[in-house]
């Protein structure tokens, strides 16, 4: 199921997108602000982004521009704006569409999915592995934080990927340790393992990113 942020700060355009939307299968999260919205864009893993270019704290240009530092999101504005120059902001700062208000519930629908349809082939073909605002490309086995580059030792690489190759699944510690072995191909013990991911999340310089499944494991996402 694709997850939606909505950024807008008319509730009635909330409730009736929210709605229509989920009976698409979407899950939809809601903010009303730039902040709430910049908030739960680093915090969750968000697969698209609604947005108006009008809310109470700023706008949603600087919203954009704030997506396509840091993570690779389609973002479609919601503008009742039409003027040309609206349109072209957005674009120029990485939008990947926009539908002007009113709008028909079935076009945006449409816009949606063709813009999830494109990205996907993207990640397909860039072998791109993202959660949050970390971002691993496995052609080049370099992984980064808001594009830039985290050094990580051959191991640590290892465990990273097969984690974030399993997102929002429980990957055991014996799984871990069956598959990861040293460069000296010795086998890693369970102690040494708990140092490794020790080191991974510092590096990463989020706690939160590879959560602890107490007694079992690891896991990436929710």
């Amino acid at each position: 199921m694709k997850k939606i942020l909505l950024v807008e700060d008319n509730e009635t355009i909330i409730m009736g997108l929210k709605y229509s939307l989920e009976q698409e299968n979407f899950q939809i999260v809601s903010s009303k602000t730039k902040k709430e919205a910049e908030e739960v864009i680093l915090k969750e893993k968000i697969d698209l982004v609604l947005l108006d270019v009008t809310l109470p704290d700023g706008n949603g240009f600087d919203i954009c521009k704030f997506i396509k530092e840091k993570l690779e999101i389609p973002v479609i504005f919601l503008t009742a704006q039409d003027e040309e120059t609206s349109v072209v902001i957005g674009l120029d700062l990485g939008a990947d569409d926009y539908v002007v208000k009113p709008f028909r519930t079935r076009e945006l629908i449409s816009r949606i999915n063709s813009v999830l349809r494109r990205y996907d082939k993207n990640i397909e073909k860039s072998n791109i592995i993202q959660y949050k605002d970390i971002k691993i490309d496995t052609d080049m086995a370099k992984v980064y934080k808001n594009n830039q580059e985290i050094i990580f030792t051959s191991l640590e690489y290892k465990i990273l990927l097969m984690l974030f190759s399993n997102q929002n699944k429980l990957i055991t510690r014996e799984q871990l340790l069956d598959k990861i072995w040293d460069i000296a191909g010795n086998f890693v013990n369970d102690n040494t393992l708990t140092v490794y991911i020790k080191r991974i999340r510092e590096k990463l310089g989020d706690e939160d990113i590879i959560k602890t499944v107490r007694g079992l494991g690891y896991r990436i996402g929710d």
